[in-house]
This record gives structure tokens, sequence and C-alpha cells, in this order.
């Protein structure tokens, strides 16, 4: 319920966890703007996305679509699927996650002790993102079975409503005064979402996405790109929930400079995610050009901790050209600089 903002002392399910996450001051400009990081982490599994993931397998049994000893079939990178496993185990269901070698593994393991059946879309090892690939073999494998729903993330509208207890929680805390919200473009169920129920709270704040360079929805060029759970592939459709009409502007960040945030940010205290690590960095190059008083929102939809072996590891970065000390520093003084006006 979008008005249930008060968790009880006492739950007794996994997912009644879910939601009440809490709001950082990252960074304050010398004219009193401030960068806010609404920290999805602090939902179960990690992940805002979690969210999402109940909304969709609580529609799916409303419209009598899945049912008891039923199965859920996803392609996911991961956070997703972590979502999923969860409400499945809780529920009772069991959960196929189609994935390929893109994601990080941490979320493949975890993924795995939830008790997820994984099918790899190919099994050469490439780290190559196969989105396309993977939800053509969801669909075909959902399609075979009887009692089974494909919950296709990025074209169900359940994804967006399951954001919208978001903006209730976003304009209770404060108070109404929120004017600008950024976040990172995917399946666009939670920046579109969270902004649609946002705008009938607060119609006048503006609405950032930010997506990697190589990803499409805001246009070419298409090419290869680090930063996983976020942004559309060439070859993959722009999900139905990326609403351009909700999204004032879209900016692109490359993997050097999400991934240099990612590091920077760490070394504040606080572990964020390669994609929150883009959105961040676009946030900390607008704040001081910002009207004076102005609260930006950004949503960190999940934290660094799975990111140990990848954009935390100096070899694994190295290997791919992403490893940038320079661009490190820049952002680590850009950062002290703002953290000094709090």
């Amino acid at each position: 319920m979008p008005g249930a903002l008060q968790r009880p002392s006492v739950v007794s399910r996994i997912s009644d966890l879910i939601g009440h996450t809490p709001l950082l001051e990252l960074a304050v400009s010398e004219t009193g703007s401030r960068l806010l990081l609404k920290l999805e982490m602090f939902n179960p599994t990690g992940t805002a996305k979690i969210r999402m993931a109940r909304q969709m397998i609580l529609d799916a049994e409303a419209r009598g679509a899945l049912r008891p000893g039923g199965r859920i079939i996803e392609s996911t990178s991961g956070n997703t699927g972590l979502g999923l496993a969860v409400i499945a185990a809780e529920r009772g269901y069991t959960f196929t996650a189609v994935v390929d070698h893109h994601a990080c593994a941490d979320k493949l393991r975890a993924m795995k002790a939830l008790g997820t059946e994984l099918v790899h879309v190919r099994n050469d090892g490439t780290e190559e993102l196969a989105t396309a690939a993977r939800e053509e073999l969801a669909e075909d494998l959902a399609r075979s079975q009887d009692n089974t729903v494909f919950t296709e993330q990025h074209n169900n509208p359940s994804n967006g409503v399951g954001y919208f207890p978001v903006a209730h929680e976003l304009n209770q805390a404060l108070d109404g005064r929120l004017h600008v919200l950024i976040g990172a473009v995917g399946t666009g169920g939670a920046l579109c979402g969270t902004a649609r129920e946002l705008r009938t709270l607060i119609p006048s704040f503006r609405t950032i996405g930010v997506e990697p360079k190589g990803s499409i929805a805001f246009g070419g060029p298409a090419h290869d790109y680090y930063q996983s759970g976020t942004g559309t592939p060439e070859g993959a459709e722009i999900g139905a929930l990326v609403d351009f009409d909700l999204i004032d502007e879209g900016v692109k960040v490359g993997d050097v400079e999400a991934f240099a945030t990612c590091r920077a940010v760490a070394r504040t205290g606080l572990l964020i995610g390669g994609s929150a690590g883009g959105v961040v960095h676009v946030a900390l190059s607008r704040l001081a050009s910002l009207p004076p008083g102005t609260t930006m929102v950004a949503l960190i939809n999940d934290g660094g901790e799975k990111y140990l072996d990848t954009v935390f590891n100096d070899e694994w970065m190295r290997a791919r050209g992403l490893l940038a000390p320079t661009t490190e520093r820049e952002i680590e003084e850009l950062l002290t600089k703002l953290r000094r006006n709090r």
C-alpha cells in the first residue's frame, strides 16, 4: 500500500521488510542545494527491484495467471532475479532465471542459494550482454509449461506500480520539497514508476534519466558496456515502461566515469553499484549549477557489495581498460568540496 509508511516492529515474511529505505545527504553546494541518496540497498536482497518483483507476482496471482505450486520465469541480469527468488521462496513457487555471463557472479550465486534454477542463454563464458536472447528463451520456456508465468519485467505494467510506494516515502520524508529526481533507466520501472506517482503528489519536480553510453534509449551510437542491470543494449527493444513523457532530460554516462564515481563514493564509507555510480556522477556534476536551495534525490538501486569482484577489483578494471585513477581523484576532490558544505 502506498500509504503504509511505517513498518511493524516484528514481521513474519521477508517481503514485509521491503520499503521504508533511508535518505542520505551526500553533498551540499555553496548555495544550499543538496544531493540526497535514496538508499534502496536497504531492501531485502540489497536492491530496489524486489519492490517490483513482489508486485509482478501479486498481480499475476490476482489475475489467475499463477496458481499454487506454479513456476515463475524471468530474464534477468541479477537484481530482479534476486527479488523474484525471495518472493517465490516465501510463496511456494519454483523460480527459473534465464541469465548470461554479463551478470555479476555474486548475483548468480545468491540466486542459486535462494533455490533458483539458473538457465544460461549461452555457455561459452563470454561476458557479452544478451538481453534479447535471454528474453526469447524465457518466453519459449514459459510457453511450454502449465501454471507458469513469464513476468517479462521490461513490458510488465506491474513493474512500474511496484515503485509507487517510493514516491510516497519521498513525499513524506521531504514534506513535498523535492525539485529534481534522477535515476538510472533500464526497464524504466524504477524511475518512471516513481515519477508517475510522484507527479500526483508534487507536480512541479524535474526528472533526469541516466543510461550507459552504448545504450539506445536516448539514441545511439550503440556499443557494449559494463554497467549491469541498466540501459537498453543494441538488439533489445526499449521497454514499454520507459515513458519519455515523464523524463525531462536523458543523459548518458560512460563506464569509466560511473565506476570511478563508485570508487570515490566508497571512500566516504558507502558502497554503491555500478549503475548508481553513473547516476551519482551526473548528480554531482550538476549540483553546483542548480538554483539555490534545490533538493535533488538520486535513486540508488543497489549497493556495491555485489561488485567487489568487478568495479572494486583493480585487476578486473585494468583488464578492461576501465581503471582511471585521475578520474577517481577528480571526482573525489569534487565530492570532498561539496561535502564540506553539509
